[in-house]
């Protein structure tokens, strides 16, 4: 199996550019962790279920010539994909409107065939999810999921957990929420959170209460993103500032988080010291969010 498999969802993008007009693409934070991942050169999955409709045929062919690994991208007679649409501020700050309540990918583990995801999962060297990830599945799902990775930390694989908080995903539900959270963390290796996602949702009121958080749930390295006061990297008893190489005016801040993520990774597998890892995660979503939608056109990408 890859070497890093990223479960979530994917759905049809729809971008509003400044003429008013919206450009197709497709996105999902952690399916844009991916493709930035298998641009990297790491061998990658994407694990997902998609419909039969010609949209979920576009987006296992976008996965696939992005070099991704689509066999556990599952396919459900007679559905359709998600789809969100995006509206950017002048400010370069992004809104979502979604489609999404009866996509495929909510049903992954729980429809027939779920266990052949979560063998894939015990076999591959890192997975990767988010908060937006947990908020689809119901309380069958998530079991199926968990057990999983408790079952492949024991076995050596790497969790890398985004928090990627939500509220409208969640219902308003904090409590829940919360106890998915720290279940989540509790599996945890890598922790790669946005600080005002985790403010939202525990009350923290600095990047370093965060990051103190999390270390009580046993997680060993964390790396708090935010903003343009750059990123809080704690790993080995040690924590340090990475701050941003220059500030960026951003057309559309969309996946800039997921795109950090993926360097960031990416330069890990590579044994790349959390704080220079930093500075890649930087870099990517520095020139990411210069462009508009979530995914840089391939030929900007260097």
């Amino acid at each position: 199996m890859a070497r890093v498999i990223s479960i979530g969802e994917v759905m049809v993008e729809l971008a509003r550019g400044a003429d008013g007009r919206f450009s197709q693409s497709v996105g999902g934070d952690t399916f844009n962790t991916a493709v930035y991942l298998a641009r990297a050169g790491v061998e990658t999955a994407y694990a997902t279920a998609l419909g039969d409709d010609l949209y979920s045929d576009a987006i296992r062919a976008s996965a696939q010539g992005e070099g991704l690994d689509t066999r556990l991208m599952a396919r459900v007679p007679g559905r359709t994909a998600g789809l969100y649409l995006i509206d950017t501020d002048p400010q370069g700050e992004r809104s979502f409107t979604y489609w999404r309540d009866t996509a495929p990918a909510r049903e992954l583990f729980e429809m027939p065939g779920w266990e052949v995801v979560c063998e894939a999962l015990i076999e591959a060297n890192l997975i990767y999810l988010s908060g937006i990830t947990l908020s689809l599945y119901s309380n069958a799902g998530l079991g199926r999921l968990l057990a999983t990775l408790e079952f492949a930390r024991e076995r050596g694989t790497r969790i890398v957990f985004d928090g990627n908080f939500r509220p409208r995903n969640w219902r308003g539900d904090v409590a829940r929420a919360r106890a998915v959270y720290a279940e989540a963390l509790k599996r945890t290796s890598i922790a790669l959170p946005t600080f005002e996602d985790e403010a939202r949702l525990w009350g923290d009121g600095s990047p370093t209460a965060t990051a103190e958080r999390l270390a009580t749930f046993g997680v060993q390295e964390i790396v708090v993103k935010n903003g343009a006061e750059g990123a809080l990297v704690v790993s080995g008893g040690t924590a340090q500032l990475v701050p941003i190489p220059q500030p960026v005016e951003p057309v559309d801040t969309t996946a800039a988080g997921d795109s950090f993520n993926a360097a960031y990774l990416a330069a890990r597998l590579a044994g790349e010291l959390p704080a220079v890892a930093a500075e890649a995660g930087h870099g990517l979503a520095g020139r990411v969010i210069r462009h508009r939608g979530a995914l840089l056109p391939r030929h900007a990408n260097a």
